[in-house]
């Protein structure tokens, strides 16, 4: 176990093997290059947190965990939604990358784009782009709210706000028909009922229970659409 407080190795990472293992739980097949890039990323993350404190995971077991397998445990509820489409994502308040940047090397057909209000989280985003050559992704220095009016097909937040607040500052940034995804713990309840009031016309598609392997905690995505 990682005592408290430890200083990430700069040298440790994620085994490949262990990467495309979690992934087959997950349902989801990676070749053997995507579970390398996987690896490289979460070493990056690791080095960059003994540094700059992206993360306070400071173990590889952890990462997997925590940020790589709870990142791409989205990809099938999401594509479910999606359909056949290639889709453009934009992944809000992004912070490490999370989970923008393990969906741009699970699916290189889907272009997406990192945005985060923190100079240091986006030169991170910036190097990883660079040393993983993700010819699919973007990152951007932005509060959420001064990005220009677009239409992404999908908008994903991980720990970012509230559903209410999610939805009322990206309003202007959704595709007509496209989808939000909320990566939440617990299921919001709470923020749902919230929800309605606020936007009675934004629709529920699905609340999905997930199960992230060798996370001992709970996880739910929300996927809501605009009419």
């Amino acid at each position: 176990m990682t005592p408290p407080n430890a200083r990430p190795d700069p040298a440790a990472s994620v085994a490949p093997p262990e990467i495309l293992a979690g992934a087959g739980e997950l349902g989801l097949q990676l070749t053997g290059a995507q579970a390398e890039r996987l690896s490289r990323f979460a070493q990056l993350l690791l080095r960059w947190s003994a540094i700059h404190n992206l993360t306070a995971i400071t173990s590889p077991d952890e990462v997997l965990s925590v940020h790589l397998l709870d990142s791409l445990s989205i990809l099938l509820p999401t594509e479910a939604i999606c359909g056949d489409r290639c889709p453009s994502l934009l992944d809000v308040g992004s912070g490490g990358g999370l989970p923008g940047i393990p969906l741009a090397i699970a699916r290189p057909s889907w272009r997406v784009t990192a945005a985060d209000k923190v100079q240091k989280k986006v030169a991170f985003l910036t190097q990883v782009l660079v040393e993983l050559q993700l010819s699919n992704f973007t990152a951007v220095h932005a509060r959420v709210e001064d990005l220009p009016r677009s239409e992404f097909d999908i908008i994903v937040a991980r720990a970012f706000a509230s559903l209410p607040d999610f939805i009322r500052v990206t309003a202007n940034l959704l595709a007509p028909g496209g989808t939000w995804v909320a990566m939440k713990g617990v299921r919001p309840d709470g923020e749902l009922a919230e929800l309605v009031n606020a936007f009675p016309d934004v629709r529920v598609v699905d609340i999905v229970k997930l199960n992230v392997p060798r996370l001992g905690a709970e996880r739910h995505l929300i996927l809501l659409q605009r009419p």
